[in-house]
């Protein structure tokens, strides 16, 4: 069985299990995953047999790289009638009741949902996008090799903002010099974000005070922008010496994306400064101690909170005040906010496979944010650390 075929046996099984007699895809990144082809359609799963899709636009292309069956779609008001001809048994269950579709309620539009209910009138539909990640949050060595890449790139741009590094230039000339050596390299020119309005511009990269700005992406670090229209990341403020200069930064290769954070400075850091960054690497390390299969997600986040509280810089532990984030790691593949997040709430154990980006940064209103990020995987017996990244406190002379 080849890797996608794989991974829609896992999906199927998880519908099962869940009482679900169907799965409709539609989102892109969704449809790449299970069947190699993000061309505009339906995907169809039942729980039980093969994979149908619908494509709208373009059936030629959906044709070239899609594994399963390609149909095109025609009128959407026909849809329900299609799948009936496909699968005759799935509107026909023994008790009477209607068959259990699911789709991706976290990430389909409401008129896109309303249009899928009126197209398929004999279906109860249930949220099924936690189906789907959690069928995504488990890595192939394959999926894992592309994320390694990506780590071998992002690698070779940190080393040239590093030697770009110089007083007075702007962030965002900094960040130009990260775009280019990295597009060079393999950088689809994207780094998706599954979550509602949230985007990414390569990273975040900010100095000083801009650095400690909040803003609406739900990370630590904001970052001043270009403006209002683009409110995160670098923008045109100066950086000066003797400031922390985070460098936050990932890359996309075939679809899969890398996030590393690295602390510089023109000159020396203060060193209350110094001390937050030393304790960003030491909850790392203490973090890295416990990534093993069987450790609770949400222990990992709860034992970072003991130690920076006993440190007495929790005010300043992934943000500031009201803009603090609760959480200390995050999913990442195809998309850099995915399953499992290292956080309160989230109860899945670690398993082989499982990608995960650990960042613990501090944030200081005014004077900038110190921190550090590596992306891991987890496997059977502790794990492999994919960043490969040179740590430490880049200090760049005057």
């Amino acid at each position: 069985m080849d890797e996608r075929a794989e991974r829609r046996r896992r999906l199927q099984d998880k519908m099962k299990a869940a009482g679900v007699d169907g799965c409709v895809i539609t989102q892109n990144v969704d449809l790449y995953y299970l069947i190699g082809s993000m061309q505009t359609g339906y995907l169809f799963l039942p729980a039980e047999g093969e994979a149908v899709f619908f494509v709208r636009r373009s059936y030629t292309r959906a044709c070239e790289e899609a594994d399963v069956a390609v149909e095109e779609l025609g009128s959407m008001r026909g849809f329900g009638a299609r799948l009936a001809e496909a699968l005759p048994g799935l509107f026909r269950r023994p008790d009477g009741g209607k068959a259990v579709l699911a789709t991706e309620f976290d990430v389909l539009p409401v008129q896109q949902f309303q249009r899928l209910e009126g197209a398929v009138p004999g279906a109860r539909w249930v949220d099924g996008s936690m189906l789907v990640r959690e069928t995504r949050m488990i890595k192939s060595a394959a999926e894992i090799a592309a994320i390694r890449e990506a780590a071998r790139v992002i690698d070779i741009a940190y080393e040239a903002a590093i030697a770009a590094l110089r007083p007075g230039m702007a962030e965002f000339e900094l960040m130009a010099e990260v775009e280019s050596v990295i597009r060079r390299n393999g950088h689809m020119g994207l780094m998706r974000v599954r979550g509602y309005n949230q985007e990414i511009i390569t990273g975040m990269i900010g100095a000083g005070s801009a650095a400690a700005m909040p803003t609406y992406f739900d990370g630590p670090a904001g970052g001043q922008g270009l403006g209002p229209a683009s409110p995160q990341s670098a923008g045109r403020r100066p950086i000066g010496t003797g400031e922390p200069v985070l460098i936050d930064i990932g890359c996309c290769i075939d679809g899969y994306v890398i996030d590393q954070t690295r602390t510089a400075v023109v000159g020396e850091l203060p060193d209350d400064l110094r001390r937050a960054y030393d304790l960003s690497e030491a909850v790392l390390r203490a973090t890295e101690a416990n990534l093993k299969p069987g450790v609770i997600c949400e222990d990992l986040y709860a034992a970072a909170l003991d130690q920076v509280r006993e440190a007495g810089l929790s005010d300043h532990f992934m943000g500031f005040g009201r803009d603090q984030v609760k959480f200390l790691g995050h999913g990442i593949g195809l998309e850099i906010d995915e399953l499992p997040v290292l956080a309160r709430g989230f109860r899945y154990p670690l398993e082989p496979g499982m990608v995960i980006a650990i960042e613990p940064k501090f944030t200081f209103p005014g004077r900038g944010v110190v921190g550090i990020e590596n992306t891991y995987a987890i496997t059977a017996d502790g794990f492999e650390k994919l960043t490969v990244s040179r740590e430490g406190i880049a200090a760049v002379p005057k």
